[in-house]
């Protein structure tokens, strides 16, 4: 037996011994227990990321729709880097969790360290190349309003200059995830959320000695707020006994473990930016309805994200439950872990629906004001308030594939399914209008919810 497997045995001793403390044991017990507690904090840290956009576009929707439309048009930029980091993020935490499963701890926290280096040097990519050239990056949307292209630049500087922390919390939440830890992420947002409602109106309107920074300051909130976020996951980070003990950010990490992380976080990467992109380009087609449209879009989007952010958080959950227990070759309790979670996001996506659909207008106008931006906010949220159970049932399966490394096939499905959004809204744009544009989201959602829950049916039935 080698040094790793020996030390790992040992690990894994602790591990039912029940010194974890936060980290819950995913690979005995129960499953429905096991799977709601790791769940619920991740859920609630989504909840409240989706908090940290909705308490933004609260406040910036009062400076105007045109301020919406700038940091909409920017955000998409920061939503295209999170392809990048999903290459550390996703290759990091699911070879953790898998390590974790076969009882090598060592192994998890050399890769935990290779994907703390690969994510710094993704983020000081990315920050000088976003800053190079922004001008052409927010040229691209076409936006009609010299000041609103100036005030997106700004916001994209900022935002995508200091990506570093937005990165860094990523990939720790990944590492935590993988270890059954989902309550430290959960308390690091809520404190990022606290002070992140706290700068945003001091720092957008000045309050005190702070100037008026409206746009720009929303910028900095943000940032400032996912430093606040990165700070107290590293701090944590101290107190772990499972896998941050044996992780060495500054140690050489070999090739090996970088190539297989990269393997395995690549496709999850592209599909991200490509789904992105796709998105960008969507938007360029609102933006012919005009800046209101665009406002309308951003802020919708931002209003459904209570949905999808909550499925992705427990897919992530599904992540790591599936991770350790395939690691673990545990595959009956991969089986039954992902029907159980099945029940409970199409659950969720029912109730999202009727937020959407019934409550269009009072939860859109908590937003925006303007009487020209409610219509078009509303017909947002009736239309891809149907699609919201599909997607719920996308994502979490999407979490699922990528625990038993399948996270090719969840990339083609994603991107061919995705990329039919563009044609479907040239057609449908052309007899419904800008509904028509909505209904090419919705109809693509549908889509792939029923695909991904067949094909893992598929992959369950070929486990053995």
């Amino acid at each position: 037996m080698t040094k790793d497997k020996r030390l790992g045995g040992i690990k894994r001793i602790k591990l039912e011994s029940g010194i974890m403390k936060q980290n819950i044991d995913l690979l005995h017990g129960a499953i429905l227990p096991s799977l709601t507690a790791l769940a619920v904090p991740i859920m609630a840290t989504s909840l409240v990321q989706t908090a940290y956009s909705l308490t933004d576009m609260a406040w910036i929707g009062r400076v105007g729709s045109g301020a919406v439309a700038a940091v909409g048009s920017a955000g998409m930029y920061t939503w295209l880097s999170s392809g990048l980091v999903a290459v550390a993020k996703m290759g990091g935490q699911i070879k953790a969790a898998h390590s974790i499963g076969e009882g090598n701890l060592e192994a998890a926290g050399t890769y935990g360290a290779g994907a703390i280096q690969l994510t710094l040097l993704l983020a000081a990519a990315f920050a000088i190349v976003v800053n190079g050239f922004a001008g052409p990056f927010i040229g691209f949307f076409g936006l009609s309003s010299p000041k609103i292209v100036a005030e997106a630049i700004t916001y994209l500087r900022i935002a995508c200059g200091l990506i570093v922390f937005s990165y860094l919390s990523q990939t720790l939440t990944g590492l935590y995830t993988a270890a059954g830890n989902s309550q430290t992420p959960f308390m690091a947002n809520c404190i990022g959320m606290g002070a992140n409602i706290l700068f945003d109106p001091i720092l957008i309107f000045g309050i005190g000695p702070f100037p008026r920074l409206e746009v720009a300051g929303a910028a900095i909130a943000t940032v400032a707020s996912q430093g606040v976020v990165a700070a107290v996951l590293l701090l944590a980070a101290r107190k772990d006994e499972v896998l941050f003990p044996h992780i060495q950010i500054w140690k050489k990490v070999p090739s090996r473990y970088f190539k297989v992380m990269i393997q395995i976080g690549f496709p999850s990467g592209v599909q991200n930016m490509i789904y992105c992109m796709i998105s960008m380009v969507l938007t360029r087609f609102v933006a012919v309805w005009g800046d209101a449209a665009v406002a309308a879009q951003r802020v919708g989007s931002q209003i459904e994200s209570i949905s999808w952010m909550t499925a992705e958080g427990f897919g992530t959950a599904m992540n790591a439950f599936v991770g350790q227990n395939y690691g673990g070759k545990k595959y009956d309790r991969v089986k039954r872990g992902y029907l159980i979670a099945a029940v409970i996001v199409c659950l969720w996506g029912c109730f999202t629906t009727a937020v959407l659909v019934l409550g269009s207008r009072p939860v859109f106008s908590l937003f925006i004001r303007e009487p020209q931006v409610i219509p078009l906010g509303m017909d947002y949220l009736k239309v891809l308030g149907v699609s919201q159970m599909f997607m719920c049932i996308e994502l979490m399966t999407v979490g699922a594939l990528s625990g038993v490394g399948k996270t090719f096939q969840c990339s083609v499905i994603t991107v061919a399914l995705t990329s039919a959004r563009i044609p479907l809204a040239m057609v449908l744009g052309n007899g419904l209008g800008l509904n028509g544009i909505w209904w090419a989201f919705s109809i693509s959602s549908i889509a792939k919810g029923i695909i991904f829950y067949l094909y893992y049916m598929g992959v369950l039935r070929r486990l053995s």
